[in-house]
């Protein structure tokens, strides 16, 4: 077997929406690095003071959130595919406001603007992936999904590297420019999007398993009175309150160790390596998601322990390896198990909902990390982390059974 057969093996079968829809965000992806740039250019570009440009980007942070929950609303309502195109088209707009603006306010709105079209995308491509694919498939299919990020991210580092040497405007251009591209690959390449007319139930009943499922117009489904969505949403955002104590923890921990900055590169680079080539153990068999969870978990918390007491970039670099393998577990597990909640006519609000987790921890995280560190240092960081995700790993059978279908 030839190694480029090796490497995709555990994704043999998957439908070809789902390679289109990861080929379409690894494409945007690698556009997207214009955010870690972004306060730069309303400090050096635009004059911003750093107290403003921290509530600047505080408020665009903030606009994510709604962002997601339109984005689960517009997919369930006016279809997946349009609403994927129109968040992407909102994301390029907002991205050339900014490089043409010509003062600070001007910056400011298209700022906004970004974060309510920032996170459009990720509920319909999310719930167009679990339309087109079988339960036993969908942790395969979001690996792929991560995997392809991962990669992108990597090189969008090196992009953005490259680019960055100029004018740093001409990183959000180029932003917009792969915005676009993901938009037009998305609006010719993907099926059309279907809505339930009057015979529509007819139709979809004698569709196949992997084809997209008609979108209910007008569906009453009350997602926030699931109280299984709520609970899964608890433990995602304790998940991604680690994830987010990792990417912004690590740096100062680098700093305090006194290491080299750039070894953060190298540690991501490695993470993101790990993520694609541990691929092939989602398909371990006789594994259900809980099972999986806690085994992410286990690893997770593994990771945090060595980086709690590393004190070179080698003990770095294998912690990342752990916990790497820890989140290729849990991230395709919980939005596997999210979109199993879902009913299909409510799954891109399901989602939506679930994905909040990240715009809570985005906001939790910094306070934790900070706090955490100052009153116990790296250390205490580190293994108040890892405790908490040891429990989280020994409360697996409680939230099986609150999570079991009614």
């Amino acid at each position: 077997m030839s190694a480029v057969a090796t490497l995709t093996a555990p994704w043999r079968g998957l439908s070809r929406t789902v390679w289109i829809l990861v080929v379409a965000r690894a494409v945007n992806k690698l556009g997207a690095f214009t955010l870690p740039f972004l306060g730069v250019v309303l400090t050096v570009e635009f004059g911003a003071s750093l107290g403003q440009t921290g509530l600047i980007l505080a408020v665009f942070g903030a606009a994510t959130i709604p962002s997601r929950l339109l984005g689960g609303h517009l997919a369930d309502r006016l279809g997946r595919r349009r609403t994927i195109v129109l968040g992407l088209t909102g994301c390029a707009i907002a991205q050339l406001w900014i490089a043409l603006s010509p003062i600070l306010w001007s910056a400011v709105f298209a700022t906004i603007l970004l974060g309510l079209a920032f996170e459009i995308y990720e509920p319909p491509s999310q719930a167009m992936i679990a339309d087109v694919t079988e339960p036993a498939d969908r942790p395969a299919a979001y690996g792929l999904y991560s995997a392809a990020l991962a990669a992108a991210g990597v090189l969008a580092g090196l992009l953005a590297a490259a680019i960055s040497h100029g004018d740093l405007r001409w990183l959000f251009v180029a932003d917009a420019i792969t915005c676009l591209s993901c938009a037009a690959l998305v609006a010719l390449a993907l099926p059309a999007d279907a809505r339930l007319g009057r015979d529509a139930s007819a139709a979809g009943a004698t569709s196949g398993p992997l084809q997209q499922q008609p979108v209910e117009v007008g569906s009453q489904v009350s997602v926030w009175r699931d109280r299984r969505l709520l609970l899964l949403l608890a433990g995602g955002t304790v998940f991604a309150t680690i994830y987010m104590q990792i990417i912004i923890g690590l740096p100062l921990t680098l700093v305090e160790q006194g290491l080299p900055k750039s070894g953060i590169g190298i540690i991501l680079a490695i993470s993101a390596i790990t993520l694609i080539a541990a691929q092939r153990l989602l398909r371990v068999q006789n594994l259900d998601d809980f099972r999986s969870i806690a085994i992410g978990y286990v690893l997770l918390a593994a990771g945090l322990v060595v980086c709690a007491v590393a004190g070179n970039l080698a003990l770095f670099v294998i912690a990342s390896i752990l916990w790497s393998l820890g989140d290729l577990f849990l991230l395709t597990r919980y939005l596997t198990q999210a979109s199993g909640l879902a009913p299909d006519q409510a799954r891109g609000r399901y989602l939506a909902v679930f994905g909040l987790s990240w715009g809570i921890a985005t906001t939790i995280a910094p306070l934790t990390v900070t706090q955490l560190l100052e009153n116990a240092g790296p250390t205490g960081l580190w293994l108040t982390s890892a405790a908490v995700a040891l429990a989280l790993a020994v409360l697996q059978p409680w939230f099986r059974n609150r999570l079991a279908p009614a």
